[in-house]
């Protein structure tokens, strides 16, 4: 079996973590700010029961597609799961949890890209108003 590219594990990540209604996706490239993994893949769990869900649905997924994975922290108390698939990393938190630990701000360096779910609502930028050009008088 072919093992699938970083960018296809990250889409199979978001898409196991869509499955069972993870929120507020959110997924980073650190490329430029570690050496250590390629991206990072934040989501919210409603329940320590949802947590451990999402993180043993994630690990399944990426065995099935090759992926080997490098280790799993936190099942014991399903608050905060860590699933390490090697250039791609996904952490599973509660909501209280996520917002303590604050990773989007810790790894604030990298790009981050929109995921959109159906469980999150989405932020739609404002456009900025166009300046239409006086036409010059001739």
């Amino acid at each position: 079996m072919k093992k699938p590219t970083t960018l296809a594990k990250k889409k199979l990540v978001i898409a196991a973590l869509e499955d069972i209604k993870a929120h507020d996706i959110q997924a980073i490239d650190v490329r430029k700010v570690t050496s250590i993994f390629d991206w990072i893949i934040v989501a919210s769990a409603d329940s320590a029961r949802q947590t451990k869900a999402l993180a043993r649905h994630v690990r399944d997924r990426l065995r099935e597609s090759g992926s080997a994975i490098v280790g799993t922290e936190g099942e014991e108390s399903g608050e905060w799961i860590l699933v390490d698939a090697g250039d791609v990393v996904a952490h599973v938190m509660q909501p209280a949890v996520r917002e303590y630990y604050s990773l989007e701000e810790l790894w604030g360096e990298g790009k981050f890209d929109s995921v959109v779910n159906s469980s999150a609502p989405v932020k739609v930028p404002k456009k900025k108003p166009s300046r239409a050009r006086k036409p010059r008088a001739g």
